[in-house]
């Protein structure tokens, strides 16, 4: 098994101005390579620690991965420090050369002397065209490493890696196993309480390996497996994940990249369902959620933001005793919420959010008190009372979160029990 290293180069990155997706996505590549990544490295653009970050890569292990540092500006240091520390020239790429002067004369642009740096490449390279943008990718062989350079935008990096990068690396691979993961995603149960479910699991774990993962208010299991054969890798999957399921099943609702509203979208589709929403506490977020996701206008027509009693009384028509006798944060205002807006919109299913996110406590409810009201055509009413911790902002993303899991749980066991 060959062992690969990512080194992140750019100051950006330590300053947290953005994330490094770039590492995530070229680990997952790597896995299905059969390569182990045990690494991640990020520097910021200076030579020095640069070379110092490469000298301890090569200690331990055999594929070097640089991403970023290929840019116009003098800051952009990657493939200097390299030549220099590989004792290699670096030269024009005339075809690289070329594909950035036309793209400034199709902008209609003046090309700056600076930008033909990024057509320079270490001598002897294997180039990685770059389909998306300028400065090109390269990978160098030596007698015990290979060092790959990748430019930092992930919409070059990432089509440049699948298209040219990938198969340059496999060729190395010495191994034909192959590692196949799959990440299960739960909600409703805390990471300890599913832990403690399957420790015995956990801890006799040899291949596959089971790694706990906590998010905002999610927990996620990534299961991973190696084998020469990538159907006995799966169905090494399959028997860790069938034994899981039979703990802590119940809260399990997805797989991998998916989301509780993009799995509450596929249902709704399914059942060929469409719904509405009347937020006051999230003000608009489930509403912006589900629109995020390709194919809701199928399934969503449209909601409230209902922040004011005044929007809750006229718009949706919450009776005033209901908000004079129990206030607007309560479980007979959810209710009405949910069922009027569902009529008014003409829709199967309303849901509705009131509560308090904070700072201060609203009609004498503490923060993070949160109803949530759900009505579905053909059932009864209900309304479910949350008492979340956390930021003002945390506690509005996680009242958005369950009421998708409570929906999708709810047309899940009316899907079971018909």
């Amino acid at each position: 098994m060959l062992n690969a290293e990512i080194i992140a180069v750019g100051s950006e990155l330590l300053l947290g101005q953005i994330v490094n997706t770039n590492a995530r996505f070229l680990s997952q590549q790597l896995a299905g390579l059969g390569i182990n990544v045990f690494y991640h490295t990020v520097v910021g653009d200076n030579p020095d620690r640069l070379k110092a970050a490469i000298e301890i890569a090569e200690n331990r292990s055999s594929i070097i991965i640089f991403t970023g540092g290929l840019g116009p500006t003098k800051d952009d240091l990657t493939k200097e420090t390299i030549a220099r520390h590989l004792g290699k020239k670096l030269v024009m790429d005339e075809a690289a050369l070329e594909s950035i002067e036309l793209y400034f004369k199709r902008a209609n642009r003046v090309m700056t002397e600076n930008n033909r740096k990024q057509a320079l490449i270490l001598e002897g390279s294997h180039i990685l065209p770059n389909n998306h943008g300028m400065a090109p990718g390269m990978v160098v062989s030596g007698e015990n490493h290979t060092y790959m350079l990748l430019p930092g935008p992930p919409k070059e990096m990432e089509p440049m890696f699948l298209q040219y990068g990938a198969s340059a690396l496999s060729s190395k691979a010495q191994s034909n196993e192959k590692i196949v993961s799959r990440v299960l995603r739960f909600f409703g149960i805390g990471e300890a309480a599913l832990e403690t479910e399957i420790m015995d699991l956990i801890d006799a774990q040899s291949n596959p390996t089971i790694a706990p993962l906590a998010g905002d208010g999610e927990v996620t299991l990534r299961l991973t497996a190696k084998h020469t054969n990538e159907e006995i890798a799966i169905s090494l999957l399959d028997e860790v994940e069938a034994k899981i399921s039979q703990r802590v099943g119940e809260f399990l609702y997805g797989y991998d990249q998916t989301s509780l509203l993009a799995e509450l979208t596929k249902l709704l589709k399914d059942k060929k369902l469409t719904i509405t929403a009347a937020e006051s506490l999230t003000g608009g977020m489930f509403q912006q959620g589900l629109t995020s996701i390709s194919g809701a206008s199928s399934v969503f027509n449209g909601g409230v933001v209902c922040y004011s009693n005044e929007v809750k009384q006229q718009v949706l028509q919450v009776n005033q005793e209901t908000l004079e006798k129990h206030g607007a944060v309560s479980e007979q205002c959810a209710y009405e919420l949910a069922e009027n807006v569902a009529r008014i919109f003409c829709t199967d299913i309303g849901i509705s959010f009131t509560g308090v996110a904070g700072p201060d406590e609203v009609e004498g409810k503490p923060v993070g008190t949160v109803y949530v009201g759900i009505a579905v055509k053909g059932m009864p009413t209900m309304v479910e009372k949350l008492t979340l911790s956390g930021t003002r902002e945390a506690i509005r993303n996680r009242a958005v979160k369950y009421g998708s899991y409570f929906l999708v749980r709810n047309l899940k066991e009316s899907q079971n029990t018909k």
